[in-house]
């Protein structure tokens, strides 16, 4: 087995995890906080992470891409926080707001020219179908 589909699996593991904690924090806390204790988690990984000269040799632009994406990932974060805060089920709130990858596609698209082939277009067609799916509900009574 590749390595990086070992920390693939390591990520879908901790996001699955996570989808759980975030549906629980809000329950109890708001979603502001929960956002703060989650920037709070991402700083004590650092000195698990941290690499002598980890920024060393970074140009401004990799450091605003950087910066870019934390803030990006932040209000991401927030908005799905504040989602689950107001009522949202984490089964169909989280998965949902998992479809992010097709944004990706669209980016990559534009601005690498990237091209796909049929079965990843059918891939994609069936991830939108089963976000459509997925945040359909009926009311039970």
């Amino acid at each position: 087995m590749a390595t990086w589909v070992f920390y693939a699996c390591v990520a879908t593991l901790c996001w699955g995890v996570v989808g759980l904690l975030q549906k629980l924090g809000t329950n109890r806390i708001s979603s502001r906080s929960l956002l703060i204790w989650l920037v709070v988690g991402f700083a004590a990984m650092l000195p698990l992470l941290w690499r002598g000269g980890a920024l060393a040799g970074l140009g401004w632009r990799v450091l605003l891409i950087g910066l870019l994406g934390g803030a990006a990932n932040g209000l991401g974060s927030w908005a799905l926080f504040e989602a689950l805060e107001r009522g949202a089920k984490a089964s169909v709130a989280v998965p949902l707001t998992a479809l992010y990858p097709l944004v990706t596609i669209v980016l990559a698209r534009i601005f690498l020219a990237e091209t796909l082939t049929f079965r990843q277009w059918f891939g994609i067609a069936l991830a939108v179908a089963g976000g459509a799916m997925l945040s359909y509900e009926t009311e039970l009574k």
